[in-house]
């Protein structure tokens, strides 16, 4: 009884610790580790689509102000399968964001979201998350 007793312990320390926390990547010299985001907003709206103008001001207006450091954005096409059960092929923007890990930026990120989403009539933006170890 008393070695099974022991034999169920060690069993459990040894499950237990493989939940233990996976520390995060350790970056190379000259390097930090911060949050890369990848943002795609599409440009499919009703009556219409975000006009190159309108994708302009929205970055200059909403998205620069919160993330005056410096963003990268490219054109790109896709397709996603609405709530409603529709393949939507269309073209889009991705947005590259590189910040600290910080509910400020955490907040700026949810913001730009749900304004383009409101401002354009967007069912959903989807965002990428993740961490990069970064040098300048």
């Amino acid at each position: 009884m008393v070695r099974s007793l022991i034999v169920l312990h060690i069993a459990l320390a040894i499950t237990l610790a493989g939940c233990a926390a996976v520390p995060a990547s350790r970056c190379g010299a000259g390097e930090q580790l911060l949050v890369s985001e990848l943002l795609y907003f599409g440009t499919e709206k009703h009556g219409g689509v975000v006009t190159p103008e309108e994708w302009s001001g929205f970055l200059r207006d909403v998205v620069t102000p919160r993330f005056p450091e410096g963003l990268t954005v490219w054109p790109a096409s896709g397709q996603w399968r609405s709530a409603g059960g529709a393949v939507t092929r269309e073209a889009s923007h991705v947005l590259n964001l590189i910040h600290p890990e910080t509910e400020v930026a955490e907040s700026a990120v949810r913001e730009t979201v749900t304004e383009y989403k409101n401002r354009f009539q967007q069912e959903a933006v989807l965002r990428v998350k993740g961490k990069a170890c970064v040098s300048f």
